[in-house]
């Protein structure tokens, strides 16, 4: 008897790709699943053909870190047109070297969660490794088609949201392919609550124990709102207080901890304790990514995003998302708007209403998914008799694995 061999394909490209998988590796412990489970960066597989890097000497996966840096968003749906077209021109390329890494690292099971390479990882699979089961899990509330997250092949679909179910059926997933579950992979950690008194670290902080407090984050690379915003919230009379994760970007945090300003303001840099902050916020204040927004909700924190040309192109359907279950507030502008939407969020009758909504989205997606790919792979349990898939999706006992 050996374990099930479970291969996670991330990306650099942001942090919740890579997030997504260490809150499935995590869940895998928690749940004393008997698979030897790996996380593998596709950029590591395909450095060998990145001509971006070649010519630059920046990693293709990088590109998008540097945009969301410099706030170069407002193109991102052309732009996302150009990435995909030159990693489509390659995909030949791609297929080639992905079969050299199959062929020494042979898996049970792939489960990606990165968008664009998916079509890439399954043919490669499929010539080396014929019959092995594919998961594509989204990390998006819902897809960005053509090409993005879900491509027309043999695979399961995993989704957080009935959008993109709808969406993975339009494509043509045969329906017994699809499976939703209640929201985006989160962190285990999110599901735990801390025992510090929420008061008392808030004035470890220089904060007001009962000033009404948002946490303003942009992802891992920050954003040159948040400066605007901290300046847009002093000039008003609105009595808040702000907690601002810069992420890796401390140049940002550099700025903020030396602006003067009235509201008291405590700024992070990297940490790994987003947890902790949502526990000591009131609200959130950030742009509409997958993860921030259900890491909020997961934490009962009503939103605030912004919606306009610089919004990516992929997220634009989150603030839909977000009107849709009455969890928050979406604008066009945080500097001219913003004001205005945090006292009609803190309108007492209005905050329990939209804290109300936050609080009954209940996503146990990291722990749903794990009993998903145990499903797929036949209900193994650290034996080797998994079942082998033909090009339909059935299993075939007769041609069953072993050792």
């Amino acid at each position: 008897m050996r374990r099930a061999k479970i291969t996670l394909i991330y990306i650099d490209s942001g942090g919740g790709h890579r997030a997504a998988a260490n809150a499935l590796m995590e869940a895998f412990r928690q749940q004393g699943r008997p698979w030897d489970a790996q996380m593998v960066c596709i950029q590591d597989l395909l450095n060998s053909i990145d001509f971006v890097r070649k010519i630059t000497g920046i990693p293709f996966q990088e590109t998008y870190n540097i945009m969301l840096r410099h706030d170069w968003t407002a193109w991102t749906a052309q732009l996302t047109k150009v990435a995909h077209a030159l990693i489509r021109l390659s995909h030949a390329r791609q297929v080639r070297v992905l079969e050299q890494y199959w062929k020494a690292n042979r898996p049970d099971m792939v489960v990606s969660l990165i968008p664009h390479y998916n079509r890439s990882l399954k043919e490669s699979l499929d010539r080396t490794w014929p019959g092995t089961p594919y998961v594509t899990v989204l990390t998006d509330i819902a897809d960005y088609p053509p090409h993005f997250w879900i491509e027309r092949m043999d695979q399961w679909v995993i989704c957080g949201s009935g959008k993109a179910v709808e969406q993975a059926r339009t494509i043509g997933i045969p329906p017994d392919r699809i499976r939703q579950v209640s929201g985006m992979i989160l962190n285990p950690a999110f599901y735990r609550h801390p025992n510090e008194d929420r008061a008392a670290e808030r004035e470890r902080r220089g904060l007001h124990a009962g000033v009404p407090t948002g946490l303003v984050l942009f992802g891992g690379e920050g954003s040159h709102e948040m400066p605007r915003i901290a300046r847009a919230l002093d000039r008003s009379n609105t009595r808040v207080q702000l907690i601002m994760i810069c992420g890796k970007n401390e140049a940002l945090a550099a700025e903020l901890r030396n602006m003067h300003l009235r509201i008291p303001l405590f700024v992070e840099g990297f940490t790994r304790e987003i947890p902790l902050y949502m526990e000591l916020a009131d609200f959130f204040i950030g742009k509409p990514g997958p993860g921030s927004i259900s890491e909020a909700l997961a934490k009962k924190l009503p939103v605030i995003v912004q919606r306009n040309a610089w919004t990516m192109a992929h997220e634009r359907y989150n603030c839909e998302w977000v009107q849709s279950i009455g969890a928050g507030i979406v604008i066009k502008d945080f500097a001219r708007q913003l004001r205005g939407a945090i006292a009609t969020l803190l309108d007492p009758e209005n905050f329990r209403r939209y804290r109300q909504h936050a609080a009954a989205i209940q996503n146990r997606a990291v722990y749903e998914i794990p009993d998903i790919l145990d499903e797929i792979l036949g209900g193994v349990s650290g034996s080797l008799q998994a079942p082998v898939y033909d090009s339909y999706g059935q299993s075939r006992p007769d041609t069953a694995r072993s050792a």
